[in-house]
Parts: structure tokens; sequence; C-alpha cells
């Protein structure tokens, strides 16, 4: 793991546990945030449409199995769902803004039902314009949820009525391979959450996109 990252994202969750440092954990989650949004951001001027869709390890097992582009994607489907759905009791920025329509994607799950050539489609069909609009509006969008909450919010638990909710969007596929998500979300308090589809996930498969793109070069 990058070890400024894991620094920071170690920081972040020390300064989590006590009300007098936990001002200064959001910050130090929004300083990893923004290192780690700027390596998407330089893909862009340093990877083809082509590169974005390769999937050199596709045999593999583990997150570089994957392309960059259906990478971005998963990322920010699943912090999309979890900041409004599940913390925020609100639209999802994908349906509010019509990301829905404008990404072009023939789903509207995280897409961890898919596998191999079926990423590998999934990858050539996206809009990389409006997908990176997508997920700079879902990071804004997140940022402003967390500023609101408060330290004694950070044990909230899911309710029982908002995960029934949440499958009823099907934003998560039925399949084994993404269903356990749903779960896994909802057993977690706040903190969990902000501890993982906020800031974790995003390192494991940035990672994972960068060890692709050294691949590729």
């Amino acid at each position: 793991m990058n070890k400024e990252w894991s620094e920071l994202n170690k920081t972040m969750q020390v300064q989590f546990k006590k009300a007098e440092t936990y001002e200064n954990g959001i910050n130090t989650l929004f300083e990893l945030r923004n290192k780690l949004i700027q390596t998407l951001l330089s893909f862009r001027s340093e990877l083809s449409r082509e590169d974005y869709n390769a999937m050199p390890f596709i045999n593999s097992d583990g997150y570089h199995s994957k392309s960059i582009v259906y990478s971005i994607w998963h990322i920010f489907r699943i912090e999309d769902i979890v900041a409004h759905t599940l913390i925020n009791n609100d639209e999802q920025i994908f349906f509010s803004d019509k990301y829905n329509k404008r990404i072009n994607s023939p789903i509207i799950t995280t897409g961890n039902e898919l596998i191999k050539h079926q990423i590998s489609d999934f990858s050539s069909k996206l809009d990389i314009d409006e997908l990176y609009s997508y997920i700079l509006d879902v990071k804004e969008s997140t940022e402003n949820i967390i500023k609101a909450v408060s330290f004694d919010m950070l044990k909230t638990k899911i309710t029982e009525e908002r995960k029934q909710y949440l499958q009823s969007l099907k934003v998560v596929s039925d399949d084994d391979k993404a269903i356990w998500l749903i779960d896994y979300w909802c057993g977690k308090d706040i903190r969990g959450l902000i501890q993982m589809p906020f800031s974790r996930h995003w390192i494991m498969h940035i990672e994972a996109c960068l060890r692709i793109k050294a691949k590729l070069k």
C-alpha cells in the first residue's frame, strides 16, 4: 500500500476515536481523498480510452483483475449508494443528476456481479467525460454529508427500514457476488462506513488501477 495514503488512513482512524480530535480526523480524511482523486484525474492525460478498458490481469484474483474504468465506476457507485441512501436518506447523485442516462451505463449497480469479459464489455460502453463528472459530484456531496455528521452520530446504526429501502432500489445485484454488500454495509455504524467505502475502499481500488497502468506502460 502507498505509504503516504496508508499513514493518512491510520491517522484518520485514530482521530475518529475521540471527540476532541474528530474534526482533525475529517480534515485528514479529506486530505487523503484529495490525494487519491488527483491520481484518478491524472489518468485523463496519461491514458487512452483503450487503456481505461484494458484488463491485462483478467485471469488473476484481486482488484487488479478488473479494468480502470470499471474500478472508478465501482468506487463511486458504492460511495453514492452508501452516502445518500444509507447515511443521508436522500436521492443518489446517479439519479438526481441524471447520470443514469448521461454515463450510458447498461447497469445501475455497483458492478460486483460482473466478471472478466462482462467487465470488458461494460467498460467500453461508458462515457468517460460524464463518469469523471459523476465522481467529482459524488465526492463533493459525500464530503458535505460527512461535514454534517457529529461525533455523537458516528455510532448510529443503519435501520432495518433503510436496509429494506436500499434493497428495493435494485442498485445492488441479487447475484451472490454482490448481494452480500447489503448485509456488510448495514452491519456497520456510520464510523465504519466512513472508514471503508469512503477511504480504504478508494485506496485498494486506486492502487489496483496503478498496477494496471504500470503493466500497460
